[in-house]
């Protein structure tokens, strides 16, 4: 059956980009996914970095069939009372401050979408900031602002873009020192180009607080300060896309909570939904307001649905009653305790970094260079996978190859330790693999 299956894929399905497995699979349960061979593999990447609280979580379920027995879908101007539920639950409980407006979307591209368009009618412009190595989706306006990978091919990009460096304290742009001075330096610059360039037409600056897909970089504390300022000297709205730290993967509500810089917009999606399709695009009472009576539009076919509405709330109940954002900062520290003592017994680990259960570690030839080791990244994870760990790499020239280590918050010690035994495992198989002639 698997071959069968297998087979079906090559000649039915189009191809999509980012990893593909040489197998078909058919369950998940918890930190793990079997294939169609009865395989059991470890997931240190909750899916798509979405399944917090594990795979197929007793309490998703419930919700589903809740759902079932009441509606999955309604017509997109009738509000679900859970809907209102979810959104008061994340204004009283989870945002920050007073992020206390809700948009209910399905996909983390939709919630960039709808966050642009919001800043853009607020504020009367169009010009966009964001990092370098960010990614907020594969929309219009989502991927323009984009830049960690993917935007060769598609032609010009939504006008009035721009990038700023991103604080990399492994590989800085700028050496000056310190950490905080370097992504101050990077700021400088960045801030510098985009006023040079400016049509004087300023929206928003948008960025990942952990930049995830550029190589799970974290910026110190005091650049969000200063990036809340820059943003109000200019006129433009600060928009936070926490699709993978929000709601407890770092160990905290929300990454602005952690970082204590409250953004105009925050974006949540992936971890909202616990492996179902939810997002939200949530703003302050001052902007909803303008942006209602100056005729903001974003309906779609499942905004406000009831399904994954109801979906969310269970996880956010199943993560204050499990106390899993304790559990992301106990078994975060452990994981990097883990990881760091693979780094001090192969020289080929540079850097190891994250924050909460959402780690970076990072492969290169000699840390006396930094030079990225890709070769080595595709040998150790592709045999990782044969050994039973599911793993995500970065494997960019221009962003080094970086593992993606994003576990459920879930996962047992045990488990935990059984995938960095893996880890290890492959990385002295593919070193002597590639010593030899």
């Amino acid at each position: 059956m698997g071959e069968y299956l297998q087979a079906a894929t090559k000649k039915y399905l189009l191809r999509y980009g980012g990893d593909a497995f040489p197998n078909v699979f058919t369950h998940a349960k918890g930190s793990k996914i079997r294939d169609t061979s009865g395989r059991e593999i470890i997931d240190f990447t909750s899916g798509q970095m979405c399944a917090t609280i594990g795979h197929n979580h007793p309490e998703i379920i419930k919700a589903i069939n809740q759902a079932g027995e009441r509606a999955y879908h309604m017509f997109s101007g009738m509000i679900p009372d859970v809907v209102a539920k979810l959104a008061q639950e994340l204004a009283q409980n989870w945002m920050p401050n007073n992020l206390n407006r809700s948009l209910f979307l399905s996909t983390g591209s939709e919630s960039t979408e709808a966050a642009l368009r919001l800043a853009k009618i607020y504020t009367g412009g169009y010009e966009v900031i964001a990092l370098g190595g960010s990614w907020h989706g594969v929309t219009g306006a989502a991927a323009s602002v984009s830049y960690a990978s993917d935007r060769h091919g598609y032609g010009p990009t939504v006008p009035g873009t721009f990038i700023l460096p991103e604080p990399n304290s492994y590989r800085p742009y700028i050496e000056a020192g310190s950490e905080e001075a370097e992504a101050d330096a990077a700021l400088d610059l960045g801030l510098k180009m985009f006023d040079m360039q400016s049509r004087g037409a300023p929206a928003a600056i948008i960025v990942e607080p952990v930049i995830s897909a550029g190589g799970v970089l974290v910026p110190p504390k005091s650049f969000f300060k200063r990036l809340r300022k820059e943003a109000d000297k200019r006129g433009m709205l600060l928009i936070f896309d926490e699709a993978q730290t929000a709601f407890g993967r770092i160990g905290a509500r929300t990454a602005a909570e952690y970082f204590d810089a409250t953004p105009d917009i925050l974006c949540a999606s992936k971890t909202l939904g616990g492996g179902l399709p939810l997002a939200a695009t949530i703003t302050n009472d001052e902007i909803e307001q303008t942006a209602h009576e100056r005729g903001f539009t974003f309906y779609t076919s499942h905004v406000s649905d009831p399904l994954p509405a109801t979906v969310g709330l269970a996880v956010l109940e199943t993560l204050q009653r499990e106390q899993l954002l304790q559990a992301a900062q106990t078994k975060g520290t452990f994981l990097r305790e883990l990881l760091i003592g693979l780094q001090q017994k192969y020289d080929v680990i540079g850097d190891v970094r994250g924050l909460g259960m959402l780690m970076g570690v990072e492969l290169v030839k000699d840390r006396t260079s930094k030079q990225p080791n890709h070769e080595l990244g595709a040998l150790t994870t592709k045999r990782c996978f044969e050994l039973g760990l599911s793993m995500n790499i970065r494997r960019r020239a221009e962003r080094g190859s970086v593992w993606r280590i994003a576990p459920p918050l879930t996962i047992s010690e045990n488990e935990l330790e059984q995938g960095v035994s893996i880890m290890d495992q492959a990385i002295g198989e593919s070193l002597n693999a590639l010593a030899r002639p």
